[in-house]
């Protein structure tokens, strides 16, 4: 290997992926190999790594693979851009300002779900801080 290319081992460590999520992707299309060697392993290019991590970063919001194919096709088209008419760019950078803020308010909405799981949580101790006899220790 020349140090351009990684095999699949290396970009699940990387990614924090399992190598059974990176094949998924790469099945659903979102993520293809950038080459294999002489004996058939994906190698991935930083590129790669890349893109699933954008991929890494939309799960938990909650976007859908066909988003995710959305997003990393705009940028992808946007990365590109000396064959991107000015017309064709307003819209891809419409289209991702776009994710940006569905990103945004995904995450304000996670913001009030954890802020109410540790509400709950501190009830909980509160209860059981009540509860305790005089003297115990936790």
């Amino acid at each position: 290997m020349d140090g351009k290319h990684m095999q699949i081992g290396e970009v699940a460590a990387r990614t924090e992926l399992s190598l059974r999520t990176i094949r998924h992707y790469e099945e659903t299309g979102l993520v293809i190999p950038s080459a294999r060697s002489q004996g058939g392993f994906r190698l991935y290019t930083e590129s790669d790594v890349q893109r699933l991590m954008v991929i890494r970063r939309m799960k938990p919001l909650g976007f859908t693979l066909e988003q995710m194919r959305d997003l990393l096709a705009a940028t992808d088209r946007l990365d590109h851009a000396d064959t991107v008419d000015g017309t064709e760019r307003d819209a891809l950078l419409e289209r991702v300002r776009t994710y940006e803020q569905d990103a945004s308010r995904k995450i304000e909405e996670l913001r009030i779900q954890l802020a109410r799981a540790e509400d709950f949580a501190a009830t909980l101790r509160t209860r059981l801080d009540a509860a305790r006899p005089m003297g115990a220790s936790a």
